[in-house]
């Protein structure tokens, strides 16, 4: 299983960028998708996360201008990001939590490469 991150790059304070997120492999189903981001000097943390049913799930730092969704058809994952702030700045990471046939059904954690985000003037 693999997860291919895009859409980063660099935008203006107040500006918008959509991050998407594909997995691909052999993939029976997905149970939670989302994003983390790491800035330099600082741990990674949770942005954004959707399970494949219920409530979203957000850092009190991005609610109301970060949106998260997902294409189950499609196996992904999306991130749109409005109203930018230089502190959204970092590298974001999609992950996914895949079931998976092997020898039976079994779930791991997968993480895509990651995509820079740079918010400045």
């Amino acid at each position: 299983v693999q997860l291919q991150a895009s859409g980063g790059g660099l935008v203006q304070p107040g500006g918008s960028l959509r991050l998407s997120c594909a997995a691909s492999g052999s993939i029976f189903r997905i149970s939670n998708m989302g994003w983390y981001r790491q800035a330099p000097g600082r741990k990674r943390e949770l942005v954004a996360d959707i399970p494949s049913g219920g409530s979203t799930k957000y850092a009190d730092s991005v609610k109301g201008r970060f949106t998260i969704s997902r294409d189950n058809a499609k196996n992904m994952v999306y991130l749109r990001m409005s109203s930018l702030k230089p502190e959204d700045t970092a590298i974001y990471f999609c992950y996914a939590y895949v079931w998976s046939y092997g020898s039976s059904l079994e779930g791991h954690d997968y993480w895509g490469q990651g995509t820079q985000v740079t918010v400045s003037s």
